[in-house]
């Protein structure tokens, strides 16, 4: 799997996981409070340089947006259709500015950082006997690390089928990447268990 991390020593980088974190869920949240569209374009344009700031270059920048970028757009033409230009650009400019921000926050922290913070923040949960917040740790790093291998081996066995000049169908394409996903989770869970990672409450 290609990391979405990117090395580097911007200001985003130096900034602690915990803090990129909490800033990206409150800038969320503020994003949905208001619908001026100068503060809106505002924090677009804002975070699209704090984007820039990360070091990629800008074909790739782009090319990690597009596929987020494209349902955006698909949702503001949505509401263009059914709504007026300044009530489509509301969703539109603030579901942008949340995409600059959180593909900045991910660029510049790495897996390791997001599993270590999230272990962290769950830890009060074990109080409750609920939950072992290493688990959710540990389900967050899997997630993270196997979920866009599923995407490239959904789009091997598509090509596959292509080659072959069988018709591409999700029917037919589902049932190989099942099996192949299942096949990895016992690979994994094996290591897991032969590893002792999760020996509390046995």
């Amino acid at each position: 799997m290609q990391s979405l991390y990117v090395e580097g020593n911007s200001v985003m980088h130096r900034l602690s996981p915990r803090l990129k974190l909490l800033s990206l869920a409150t800038f969320g949240i503020v994003l949905f409070i208001t619908d001026n569209l100068v503060l809106l374009s505002i924090a677009a344009l804002i975070t699209a340089v704090v984007y820039r700031m990360v070091g990629l270059p800008l074909g790739e920048a782009l090319r990690r947006l597009r596929p987020v970028f494209l349902t955006i757009a698909v949702v503001a033409l949505f509401n263009l259709i059914f709504n007026p230009w300044q009530q489509a650009l509301v969703p539109l400019l603030r579901l942008t500015a949340l995409m600059l921000l959180a593909a900045t926050v991910t660029a510049t922290t790495s897996i390791t950082e997001f599993i270590d913070e999230v272990t962290a923040l769950a830890r009060p949960l074990e109080r409750t006997g609920l939950v072992q917040a290493d688990d959710i740790g540990l389900a967050l790093g899997l997630v993270l690390r196997f979920v866009p291998e599923i995407v490239e081996r959904y789009q091997a066995i598509r090509e596959a089928h292509r080659a072959r000049g069988l018709k591409v169908r999700p029917t037919s394409l589902l049932a190989p990447l099942i099996i192949l996903t299942l096949r990895d989770a016992d690979n994994i869970a094996a290591a897991i268990d032969a590893r002792g990672i999760r020996r509390h409450g046995t």
